[in-house]
């Protein structure tokens, strides 16, 4: 054994911070990237979202502007980068004059430029808009009010927060276990061990649990589905047919069995369909109201726009409420001025530039794959969802001549806004079904041609998945195995052919 030197030459892929901050920002939703330009102009000086010094924008946009670009094009921020840079401004004339500014005056012209309290066509000025915003009442908050108002002992208080604090997205009682640490999952809860840790009896458990049962919505806070029903048919009345087949048939009720249950329970069936008729009135979910999240009020906004002008399919970016960032030029010339500053400002330059050149190359780099799908989706966008030709991401990375993994983050959570409709750009990727003839088609074709044959049904007599899989191949010549029909079918949220069956 020996210490001794080797010269090696060998090549090794190391990626910069630049590299790594683009690679990030990439794939960045378009609300997540406008939270990351806030804390980027929060933490950096040199940034601001205006341009402080309108002469050197619009020198800085002559300079970088491409031959026969529009002065309004998008690369005015970088091309301002470009001109900005630190050495540049450190060699520049210190004699030059600097304007300074003059915080008093600019505070007294805007408060002089305020616009006057007085009316607005006729009524007076509406409060601020953050005194009117409002969001909609979760399940537990409408739970927690009634709890409040009710003369529950502090023992009983307790115990039904520890109810609430368990139910699930359905508003049941969720008493099962959790997983641990080390993935192994604690046994179930009981409502015994609600009351002990509560301090309360035990056996007045089910009492109080009953009663918050009967509060709005009527059925909540039940254990299962079947708890939930007896509660709502008890407080409605229903006779005691109406109450076995709650207790004692719900699977039965699920399958259509209605044969078995007239036979088990000794009725005829116009009873036992009249019955059926009443409970399905009842709510199978309580908290259908109530949801945390209320899906109908989330507004996407789409990161690019596909027009149609003409023959041909125009992709503009959407940079409607994203912020353009630019060098604070005019502080930037301040700071400079002090040697002890000059390595401070030198490196918030470099991010600073940094950070706008990878928001500009996100913005063409999620146009230019737009107009790889565009292209290979022409037909989609003329004839709609049964005419998406099957694409992956390899198709559109061989054409942009990025890698798949690139075209994956351009792709996520990211929307397009075309004239079929708002997608997200995943939505374009999908395999590839084989026709009997002409060119192969697209899974999501196939879904949509399922979603059709079941919407056009009779409702008395559904087809079964070998149907669907037979009428496929008979009217647009699609040959897929049943089991993928049925596959296709969950996913689109369809029931089997025997739980689809109208009986009233």
């Amino acid at each position: 054994m020996e210490i001794k030197q080797q010269l090696r030459l060998s090549q090794q892929l190391v990626m910069t911070p630049q590299l790594q901050q683009a690679i990030r920002l990439l794939q960045l939703s378009r609300l997540e990237l406008i939270d990351e330009i806030r804390q980027e102009l929060d933490g950096n000086p040199m940034l601001a979202d205006e341009d402080i010094d309108p002469r050197a924008k619009k020198g800085a946009t002559e300079e970088s502007r491409q031959p026969g670009e529009a002065p309004d094009g998008h690369d005015t921020p970088v091309g301002m980068v470009e001109r900005i840079d630190a050495s540049d401004i450190a060699k520049r004339d210190e004699d030059k004059r600097v304007q300074d500014i003059d915080w008093e005056q600019f505070l007294e012209n805007r408060a002089s430029q305020q616009p006057g309290t007085g009316t607005r066509n006729g009524f007076e000025e509406l409060p601020p808009i953050d005194q009117n915003l409002t969001r909609r009442e979760t399940l537990v908050e409408h739970l927690r009010q009634q709890l409040q108002i009710s003369d529950f002992t502090p023992a009983e208080t307790r115990f039904a927060e520890l109810v609430l604090g368990n139910l699930d997205d359905n508003g049941f009682l969720d008493l099962g276990g959790v997983e641990s640490e080390n993935a192994v999952r604690t046994d179930d809860f009981t409502l015994e061990e609600f009351a002990e840790e509560a301090g309360l009896n035990p056996e007045d458990a089910p009492e109080v649990l009953r009663l918050m049962q009967e509060w709005d919505p009527i059925g909540t806070c039940s254990r299962n589905l079947r708890e939930c029903l007896h509660v709502q048919a008890v407080a409605a009345g229903f006779d005691e047919l109406e109450l076995a087949i709650i207790d004692h048939h719900l699977p039965n009720l699920e399958r259509h069995n209605y044969a078995a249950i007239a036979r088990d329970l000794k009725a005829s069936l116009d009873d036992v369909y009249e019955a059926i008729k009443e409970i399905q009135k009842l709510e199978s979910r309580p908290a259908r109201n109530f949801y945390d999240t209320d899906d109908k009020s989330i507004g996407i906004t789409p990161d690019v726009f596909v027009v149609k002008e003409g023959d041909n399919y125009v992709v503009t970016d959407n940079d409607r409420g994203l912020q353009r960032l630019y060098i604070n030029e005019a502080l930037t010339k301040q700071l400079l001025r002090n040697p002890q500053a000059k390595e401070f400002v030198g490196e918030k330059l470099r991010s600073a530039q940094w950070l706008i050149r990878a928001i500009e190359q996100r913005r063409k780099t999620i146009v230019r794959v737009t107009e790889c799908i565009v292209e290979k989706q022409r037909d989609f966008l003329e004839r709609g969802v049964a005419y998406l030709k099957p694409m992956i991401l390899r198709d559109v990375a061989e054409t942009v001549g990025m890698h798949e993994s690139t075209i994956s983050r351009v792709t996520t959570n990211k929307y397009v806004n075309t004239p079929q409709g708002l997608f997200e750009l995943k939505y374009f990727f999908n395999s590839s079904i084989r026709r009997v003839t002409e060119d192969d088609i697209s899974s999501e074709s196939v879904k949509q041609a399922i979603r059709k044959i079941v919407d056009l049904e009779d409702k008395a007599a559904p087809f079964s998945d070998q149907q669907i899989v037979e009428m496929l191949v008979d009217r647009d010549g699609i040959q897929i195995a049943r089991r993928t029909v049925a596959k296709y079918r969950e996913m689109l949220g369809i029931l089997a052919s025997g739980r689809r069956r109208k009986v009233f």
